[in-house]
């Protein structure tokens, strides 16, 4: 199965487009509008943020006060604190309250029309009968095997990737970088969670784990050096997320866990070499650089919304076909035979070829 992505980014930057000239005097600009609008709406998300979590304004000085001084004693890159696409970043995190807003709603959506929940009601008299001492490392294993699969394919199933990338397009890891998110992308998470709700989990014990997780996010995109060599095949370090963030041919597809690198290692994605580190980062293809660019940039082609209005059958139709797309999509990606030969200029995205005899 191959799988193509259009780099191109609209007609705008086509040469033969009126609004792009060789000459800074020919051709209409962008009005004074047009110009402020995007930061515009960025300020605007921000302040609804601030608006609805006042701690926001704590919370980022705070972390970066405690990590930034971890980051310039033991650095794994050199690199200024003003860093290129810092303020991008930073527009993330200010951002992520009201976001997170969006975010949630889409993600009950998803949860339900998931059918998670189902699994998880089957398995629920099994987890009934796990000692109680026991069922907290129950619930830890379950929710990161999900987790697994679903970070899995929100790399390999197109239509997840398009709002996956925004996470992977930052080419200078940091904590900071670790904030930058889709929320659209966040509501893949929803499954695991209902799933655990489902088995008979609290909704304090998930809510706990998403926090748990949020935090191990910022550790995990640190620059550090760290290697933490000892801890590789039993919890995940820096050095294990780092090379999944590598935009190198050999890391592609790899290191999905959240928690255990157990699930990379049973499912043959595991990839921790000795004699080298991750050096580059970010993806091939093309990303708009600032907060509201990139939210929009996944949602290119969708159309209209208001169309399943105006067009309910035809709506319902093309519904139908995306639906099969993406399962389709999934069951490509579940099944896939293991390769660690991706083709040429797909940096997330699995290799079509079968897996040659000198594949890890």
């Amino acid at each position: 199965m191959t799988i193509t992505f259009s780099t191109s980014t609209s007609t705008s930057t086509s040469p033969s487009s009126p609004e792009r000239s060789s000459s800074p005097t020919s051709g209409p600009r962008p009005s004074r509008v047009r110009r402020w609008l995007a930061p515009g709406l960025a300020l605007a998300l921000i302040g609804v943020s601030i608006a609805l979590d006042l701690g926001t304004l704590v919370i980022i000085p705070l972390l970066f006060v405690l990590i930034v001084p971890f980051e310039k004693l033991f650095p794994r890159h050199r690199q200024r604190v003003r860093r290129p696409q810092l303020g991008t970043d930073m527009s993330h995190a200010l951002a992520a309250p009201a976001l997170n807003v969006v975010g949630l709603a889409v993600a009950i959506v998803v949860g339900v029309v998931s059918l998670a929940w189902l699994p998880g009601l089957l398995i629920r008299p099994l987890v009934s009968m796990i000692p109680s001492v026991a069922l907290p490392f129950v619930g830890i294993a379950l929710f990161d095997m999900a987790i697994y699969w679903v970070h899995r394919w929100s790399h390999e199933v197109p239509v997840l990737w398009r709002f996956h990338a925004v996470h992977h397009s930052t080419e200078t890891l940091d904590w900071i970088s670790g904030l930058r998110n889709h929320p659209l992308d966040g509501a893949i998470v929803a499954p695991p969670f209902f799933f655990l709700i489902a088995a008979g989990f609290s909704a304090q014990f998930t809510g706990a784990l998403a926090a748990i997780q949020l935090l191990l996010g910022l550790f995990l995109h640190a620059n550090v050096r760290w290697r933490l060599r000892p801890l590789h095949r039993v919890v995940i370090t820096p050095e294990f997320h780092h090379w999944h963030h590598a935009n190198e041919t050999d890391a592609h597809n790899s290191n999905y866990s959240v928690f255990l690198p157990l699930w990379d290692i049973v499912f043959g994605t595991y990839y921790m070499p000795r004699n080298k580190r991750p050096l580059v980062y970010g993806i091939s293809e093309h990303m708009p650089d600032g907060l509201v660019a990139q939210l929009r940039h996944p949602l290119r082609g969708t159309g209209n919304p208001l169309r399943l209005f105006r067009h309910p059958v035809r709506s319902l139709r093309s519904g139908w076909r995306f639906t099969r797309t993406l399962a389709r999509d999934v069951w490509h990606s579940t099944t896939r035979p293991r390769t660690r030969r991706p083709a040429a200029g797909e940096p997330c995205r699995w290799a079509a070829a079968a897996p040659s005899s000198d594949a890890r």
